[in-house]
């Protein structure tokens, strides 16, 4: 069990799964930073995050649910949540582009699940993500491996942003997709940690 203090953000286990860097340069040294693709994706969470609950027959939507997990030491919201009267529970994110090689979005998802199990007292096997650039829905188990997948990436996810080290910069060909790029600077960071004591540094004996 984590004390509350020690809670992470959901959303930092995508950031790890992308980038180990990007995670800590966000949940270490809090910075920030948008670009296009972050821009469409607040503007769908904002569509999607209305905060408001539905009922059509047999199914209530509930939106922008705040949810946590004292196991897993997590903490955030889930876009959209379903809850049919046979008792299952339905958690589906929003994404602002399609489905990606790696398995950043199903591990967000089962982490959401992971929080509502626990809190609920439910098995959820099965998540759903919407892609809105295809406009589509799509249907995720949540099986063995991608518990376990999850599971791992939460642990590996505590400990960098425990550690408080923000890991080298690697450039790689994803980085110019990170809205993070000019703050990281991978290319002129190479070999250091830390942007905030790079620019210290670099800041030295300035008038």
């Amino acid at each position: 069990m984590y004390a509350e203090s020690d809670y992470i953000m959901i959303s930092a286990l995508q950031h790890y799964l992308f980038c180990p860097r990007q995670c800590a340069l966000i949940h270490i040294e809090q910075l920030w930073a948008e670009n296009r693709y972050t821009a469409e994706g607040r503007v769908l969470h904002e569509r999607a995050d209305s905060g408001k609950s539905e009922r059509t027959g047999s199914l209530r939507v509930v939106r922008t649910l705040s949810i946590c997990s004292a196991h897993y030491g997590l903490s955030g919201q889930a876009d959209v949540v379903e809850f049919h009267d046979n008792g299952s529970v339905l958690p589906v994110e929003y994404k602002r582009g399609r489905p990606k090689a790696d398995s950043c979005d199903e591990v967000q998802l089962c982490a959401q699940a992971l929080c509502l199990e626990e809190m609920l007292k439910v098995e959820i096997p099965q998540g759903a993500l919407y892609y809105g650039q295809k406009r589509r829905r799509k249907e995720i188990a949540l099986d063995k491996n991608l518990r376990g997948l999850t599971s791992a990436t939460i642990q590996n996810t505590h400990q960098l942003i425990a550690g408080g080290i923000t890991p080298k910069a690697i450039y790689s060909q994803k980085c110019e997709q990170c809205s993070l790029l000019q703050l990281c600077m991978p290319k002129s960071c190479q070999g250091h940690q830390s942007v905030t004591d790079y620019l210290a540094r670099a800041l030295e004996g300035l008038p």
